[in-house]
């Protein structure tokens, strides 16, 4: 046995699960991918059907969603996860995904659930045929614990300067769509799992009949990408501005996006909240207040749109059986959120 196994990083195992994860990665490539898989650095050619492009980044993780994912064994869903996130966070800014890189770091590698989470990841890329360009996968004993491991995500996106989203267009009289959740998505879980897991008082397998499926399942929902319901609208020029609902929930998002002398006032009558996020409250006794600025509480994207545009955002909406509300409006005032 090598000297470094013995410290815990095993090289044959890490290719071999490189070996099959050139595979899977391999599936996303178009034909503007122009490296190999295995290169020092992802390349490819960079669009030429755009005028004046812009390019939009970002970095995320999932949180500690990960470790509802370890617990329950099943790793089959972060890696989408971190897709969508971050083609979301691409969206409300106007662009389309470019590309997407990721990053793993194990306290143990495990092979075959190092293989179950790329397959998400790959699922994830796939959906919005965007490459995915390269990664590290890293084993880090001592700084993780065995079964242990960390998972980010670096995305690039393309958006013609025009069609740039940036809360400028936004004005009193515009009015908030809010479109549905599919669940927490990724943000909150440190205060789900202490009120729900850690607190003794439901496990990952405990049947929620107002959900009709069990808490691990719940927990585990896809966090729903909106980027084939809305770029089209962004293209028509119909939406005067986005923000997606992660950490900080509908306040600390929605201010992200609001030009100065323009407050949003949210009406959270206006839409069902689902049964989730009434179990987290009523277990762990959170205030309202507390719930509001934690979680989406079923509210996963907000557009702004303004009136003249909004009889057509909402029939677009319907005839994609989206599910959505009109959930405020624009007025003068402080740069504020206002939920009432």
């Amino acid at each position: 046995m090598s000297e470094y196994k013995k410290a815990g990083v095993d090289i044959a195992l890490a290719d071999a699960v490189k070996n099959k994860i050139k595979l899977l990665v391999a599936s996303t490539r178009t034909p503007a991918v122009l490296a190999d898989v295995g290169a020092f650095g992802g390349m490819m050619s960079f669009p030429k059907d755009y005028k004046d492009p812009v390019l939009v980044a970002t970095t995320d993780g999932v949180g500690t969603k990960l470790k509802v994912a370890i617990a329950a064994k099943r790793l089959d869903t972060v890696g989408e996860d971190l897709v969508n996130h971050s083609v979301n966070d691409l969206l409300v800014q106007g662009a389309a995904p470019l590309f997407f890189m990721d990053y793993q770091a194990w306290g143990k590698l495990d092979a075959a659930l190092a293989e179950v989470l790329m397959e998400g990841l790959v699922r994830g890329c796939k959906k919005h045929n965007c490459p995915l360009l390269g990664g590290e996968t890293a084993e880090m004993p001592g700084l993780y614990a065995k079964g242990e491991f960390d998972l980010a995500g670096f995305m690039v996106g393309i958006v013609e300067n025009a069609k740039i989203l940036d809360g400028r267009s936004i004005s009193p009289g515009d009015v908030l769509v809010g479109l549905a959740s599919s669940g927490l998505h990724t943000n909150g879980y440190s205060l789900a799992r202490k009120v729900l897991l850690d607190s003794g008082l439901y496990r990952l397998d405990s049947f929620l009949p107002d959900n009709g499926t069990t808490l691990a399942d719940e927990l585990l929902r896809v966090h729903r990408s909106y980027f084939h319901l809305l770029h089209p609208l962004i293209l028509q020029g119909k939406l005067n501005g986005l923000a997606h609902i992660t950490g900080g929930a509908i306040p600390g998002n929605l201010i992200r996006i609001l030009p100065f002398e323009a407050s949003a006032v949210v009406n959270t009558a206006s839409w069902d909240v689902p049964p989730i996020f009434k179990m987290i409250q009523k277990a762990g006794e959170v205030s309202k207040e507390e719930m509001y600025r934690v979680f989406n509480m079923g509210v996963g994207m907000v557009a702004v749109v303004g009136k003249d545009k909004l009889e057509d955002v909402l029939r677009d909406l319907k005839g994609m059986n989206e599910k959505f509300w009109v959930v405020g409006e624009i007025v003068k005032g402080k740069k504020e959120v206002i939920l009432q």
